[in-house]
């Protein structure tokens, strides 16, 4: 099954958060979606390999380009070859495409993330909201696994040398209350599935509807 479908990824705008592989989940949704997709983002990013890039905000072009290609990629050029947000409003956006992706959030490579309050950046008329949490961060030291992990222990009560633990991970979601989907990715072994269900289980009642698996292999399934 498609991840996408797992996610029930709808038309409109999708902001993706949190850590562990946002950028990698945006390119894959993108190649199962396929047509009609805008790739953009609301902080900062590299543009996607292989994807068109266009920088301008005339929503003519835009649509022309969406045409001729199915997915594309926008947002203004900054500093060091990364993307800011694109000219035209997230709004007018998806008017232009049917599925509007977005990167709204950083975490400085690591698997897990806790947010300031200026965080993360999502769209107000987003329709879905996917929290990506990365499975290698269980285990390892708060202090080492987790972007802003002064914030995640003030939030969960864990020292910043405490190993983090599915139920930690999942306590963070639940109390910031700003997913509507979690991807669990890096899930590749017996134990990783074992620990994607603990996590799960911690998220049992929130109406958040769960999926892992491992974007490296392209392997999924429904929790």
């Amino acid at each position: 099954m498609k991840l996408a479908d797992l996610l029930q990824v709808e038309p409109g705008i999708t902001a993706v958060i949190g850590g562990g592989g946002k950028t990698t989940l945006l390119k894959t949704l993108s190649r199962e979606l396929q047509d009609g997709v805008i790739l953009c983002t609301t902080t900062h990013i590299y543009p996607f390999e292989g994807l068109p890039l266009y920088t301008g905000g005339d929503p003519a072009g835009i649509r022309e380009l969406l045409k001729e290609r199915g997915c594309i990629c926008l947002g203004r050029q900054g500093e060091e070859g990364k993307l800011s947000a694109p000219a035209l409003p997230m709004t007018q956006l998806a008017r232009l495409g049917r599925f509007i992706l977005v990167e709204a959030d950083g975490s400085k490579g690591l698997p897990l993330k806790a947010h300031a309050p200026h965080e993360p950046v999502i769209p107000p008329d987003s329709r879905n909201v996917i929290w990506v949490t990365g499975a290698s961060g269980f285990g390892r030291p708060v202090k080492d696994a987790v972007h802003r992990w002064e914030i995640f222990c003030r939030m969960t009560g864990a020292h910043p040398q405490t190993p983090v633990s599915p139920e930690l991970a999942a306590a963070v979601i639940r109390k910031e209350g700003l997913a509507t989907r979690v991807f669990l990715n890096q899930v590749e072994t017996r134990e990783d599935w074992a620990l994607a269900e603990a996590f799960a289980g911690a998220l049992a009642g929130t109406g958040i509807r769960m999926a892992a698996g491992s974007l490296r292999l392209g392997q999924f399934r429904r929790l």
